[in-house]
């Protein structure tokens, strides 16, 4: 392949020593690795080649064909991005992408040659960060890669701090003590020293933009927060899509709500955005 993303073949037609290849395969099996992206397409061409045009720009990519392959991979390994399909085989990639969401905050961007609105609504709507449609050109496809890697691994280096959370004051949404920390609830405090919070005795962390995203609302505590405020003063980009903000606000519930289905603290108001009531 060369550097425009044409694969070329070359060489004698002579195949590699066997041994070889075992070494190289248990090698890959038995050691962590660190991945900028992870592919994962059940058209072994597709992936693989967009695979060997990333790492030409060494952007470190590996991939897998199959649902399964994909959950035994981030298990074992760390990933900063994926790259993902929807139709997996047997299963689909929107399963997968929930099931990801469960565990991972990484940014994922759905590969698909199928182009309804519908489907794109759906891979928005469940976590997916963007949407691109087959055929794509690679050298485009690099770009956004690396554009939403770097603003994502910024964020991330802005949450790595460990300390300890204090507590304080009574009023929802109210800093406390001398450092700017807020609470939330009666037993739940953001410290935004390290960014972490104290639900009870037990502390959390919060991911970059979760912990973005909850100061911002508490600043604006009293007052309906848009969605387009949001996404324009918390992303700084006002093309994310609505379906990352909703993953990222569940995410928040599901650490400080009592029931993340009947939030008290984070409340939706339907069609405009979000709030936190200080009067709770």
């Amino acid at each position: 392949m060369d550097r425009d993303g044409i694969i070329k073949f070359k060489g004698n037609g002579i195949k590699p020593f066997p041994l070889i290849i075992l070494y190289l395969s248990w090698e890959r099996k038995s050691l962590q690795m660190n991945v900028k992206v992870l592919m994962i397409d059940d058209d072994e061409v597709i992936a693989q080649s967009t695979a060997e045009y990333f790492n030409m720009f060494d952007v470190k990519t590996e991939y897998v064909t199959s649902f399964d392959a994909a959950v035994e991979f981030l298990d074992k390994n760390t990933v900063s991005l994926l790259l993902l399909d929807i139709n997996l085989g047997d299963k689909s990639g929107f399963e997968l992408c929930k099931k990801v969401r469960e565990n991972y905050d990484m940014p994922i961007l759905f590969i698909s040659a199928r182009t309804s609105d519908d489907d794109v609504l759906i891979a928005l709507n469940i976590g997916g960060d963007d949407y691109i449609k087959k055929p794509y050109t690679l050298s485009i496809l690099l770009a956004k890669v690396k554009t939403i890697l770097s603003r994502y691994e910024k964020a991330k280096e802005a949450a790595e701090s460990v300390a300890t959370v204090s507590e304080g004051s009574e009023t929802l949404g109210a800093r406390i003590g001398t450092d700017g920390s807020y609470k939330l609830a009666e037993n739940i405090i953001l410290d935004t020293n390290t960014h972490k919070l104290l639900v009870g005795n037990i502390q959390q962390s919060l991911k970059a933009m979760e912990y973005k995203l909850l100061l911002y609302l508490l600043e604006n505590a009293g007052r309906v927060v848009t969605k387009d405020e949001l996404l324009k003063n918390v992303w700084e980009d006002e093309y994310i899509g609505e379906g990352t903000l909703a993953v990222h606000i569940r995410h928040i519930r599901e650490k400080i709500e009592a029931d993340p289905k009947e939030p008290v603290i984070i409340k939706t108001v339907w069609g405009v955005g979000y709030m936190v009531d200080k009067n709770n």
